[in-house]
């Protein structure tokens, strides 16, 4: 039987460095031989699919960000990967998702809201690992991105609530440098014990 690669996935609001901090780890994971497979840039990709994003998301636009996660993750595992790196773990879109809805002052649907919960829950058991960004907002967004500031911090407040509420095991990862190195120094370790199991 081959066994189970390491999953590690991240969420957080926007350019709070999620995909540096992956990136950094399959660097590291790399150089040790092993074979890593990272997914991402889902919101672009539900955008080019004429699906609304950031403070426009919709039940429709989460469903299929956490489903096109979900089968991003099935295929680097299908492809040989040792270690699967998420960036955006499937709890990041309901996160999204109500902040949206706060932000347009807006209610979802009760059984629509918990329907999209769920399907963001049955993944928590797979992930070996959750690490969960903290906003920072003295750290400069690059000026190429058109974010709205509160919209960010509403991310940002529901990813830790949604943490929070359902006591979901993660690790907090701030701008420091030293939180940063924490974390893959924590990300790495796992890996490689894995790895001589």
């Amino acid at each position: 039987m081959t066994p189970s690669p390491v999953r590690i996935g991240v969420l957080g609001t926007h350019s709070t460095g999620k995909t540096t901090l992956l990136k950094r780890i399959e660097m590291e994971l790399r150089a040790q031989g092993i074979v890593v497979a990272r997914t991402g840039h889902l919101a672009k990709r539900a955008a080019a699919a004429g699906l609304p994003k950031m403070q426009h998301h919709t039940a429709a636009s989460t469903e299929w960000i956490i489903a096109q996660g979900i089968a991003d993750e099935l295929a680097a595992i299908a492809n040989g990967a040792e270690v699967v790196l998420v960036d955006r773990a499937s709890m990041d879109a309901l996160a999204y998702f109500d902040a949206a809805m706060e932000f347009r002052g807006a209610l979802a649907h009760r059984l629509e809201r918990e329907r999209l919960r769920l399907l963001a829950a049955t993944q928590l058991p797979k992930y070996d690992l959750l690490f969960a960004t903290v906003l920072d907002e003295s750290k400069p967004v690059d000026t190429e991105h058109d974010y709205d500031a509160r919209y960010r911090r509403l991310v940002d407040q529901h990813a830790h609530r949604l943490l929070a509420e359902d006591s979901i095991p993660h690790r907090r990862v701030t701008s420091d440098p030293d939180s940063q190195a924490h974390a893959i120094d924590v990300a790495v370790q796992r890996c490689l014990k894995e790895a001589a199991v």
